[in-house]
C-alpha cells in the first residue's frame, strides 16, 4: 500500500494537497512524449510523490512506469497549483494537486512499453500534430518551452 492509499485509509475522501510532478520528454527531432489514460485524454506522463522520494525522482519513476522510457537531466519549467486544478475522482477522492512540472531532453531509453492500466497507448508527437483529447497542461507546458 502506497502513501496516498494509508492517507486516504485514515480521512477518507475528504479533500487533500498531493504533490506530483510531469515531465514533457522531447526528443532529438522536437517531438514530446505523451501517454494516453484508461478516459480516453491524452497526458504528459507523470504522477505523485511517494514518502521520502524528491520530485524529481518520482517524475523519472514516473516516466518509466507509464512509458518504459527512461530520461536522465531534468529542467524545472513551472509549478501548477490552485483551486482551478481541483479534482474529485470517480471513488468521490478530492484533491488539489500542485504539480511540479519538468522537461527532459536527456533520453537514455527510448523503449516505450505501456502497461495496460495506467498507460492505453504511448507515443512521441511532434507539438503541431498532437491527438486530439489532450490535457491543457500540455499546451501550457509547450508555451513556457517554446
Amino acid at each position: 500500500m502506497g502513501y496516498i492509499d494509508e492517507l486516504r485509509e485514515l480521512i477518507g475522501t475528504r479533500p487533500l494537497i498531493l504533490v506530483g510532478a510531469v515531465v514533457g520528454v522531447i526528443d532529438e527531432e522536437g517531438r514530446i512524449l505523451l501517454q494516453k489514460r484508461p478516459e480516453g485524454v491524452w497526458g504528459l506522463p507523470g504522477g505523485l510523490l511517494e514518502l521520502e522520494e524528491s520530485a524529481e525522482e518520482a517524475a523519472r519513476r514516473e516516466v518509466f512506469e507509464e512509458t518504459g522510457v527512461e530520461i536522465g537531466e531534468l529542467l524545472l519549467v513551472e509549478v501548477y497549483s490552485g483551486k482551478q486544478y481541483f479534482r474529485k475522482l470517480a471513488n468521490g477522492d478530492e484533491f488539489y494537486p500542485v504539480t511540479i512540472a519538468y522537461i527532459s531532453r536527456d533520453i537514455k531509453s527510448r523503449n516505450i512499453k505501456i502497461d495496460g492500466i495506467e498507460t492505453i497507448d504511448a507515443g512521441f508527437f511532434h507539438v503541431n500534430e498532437l491527438p486530439d483529447q489532450t490535457t491543457p497542461l500540455i499546451k501550457k507546458l509547450l508555451l513556457k518551452i517554446k
